[in-house]
């Protein structure tokens, strides 16, 4: 990442080209995926690491341009995983997953 605030921003950022080649990590992300292989992932498809219906929702993220959002429970930690398309001259290029460490009991506000 070219930017060195994004390379040590503590949230997870993993980019995709459209044929869900890994384009793009920083620090956390290449730290969350470690077991996996960490940086050197770049270059390798996403689509193996995962199962047939997160193939799915990936396929379907980038076919129809929409945003897939939810939270996870993971070894004790609570995150918000927000997955979206990017774009490139306004068509989809690929597609960004941001991976947030969230507090387990968090404010709400209405502005």
């Amino acid at each position: 990442m070219d930017a060195p605030w994004l390379k040590s921003l503590p949230v997870a950022i993993t980019v995709t080209d459209k044929e869900g080649k890994i384009i793009e990590m920083n620090d956390k992300s290449a730290d969350v995926f470690s077991k996996y292989g960490g940086y050197e992932l770049l270059g390798k498809d996403l689509n193996h690491c995962h199962n047939p219906h997160s193939r799915e929702v990936i396929a379907g993220m980038l076919a129809n341009n929409t945003t897939n959002v939810y939270t996870i429970e993971k070894q004790g930690t609570r995150k918000l995983i927000y997955q979206t398309p990017w774009y490139d001259n306004g068509e989809v290029a690929g597609l960004v997953e941001l991976s947030i460490i969230i507090p387990w009991e968090m404010p709400h506000f209405k502005r």
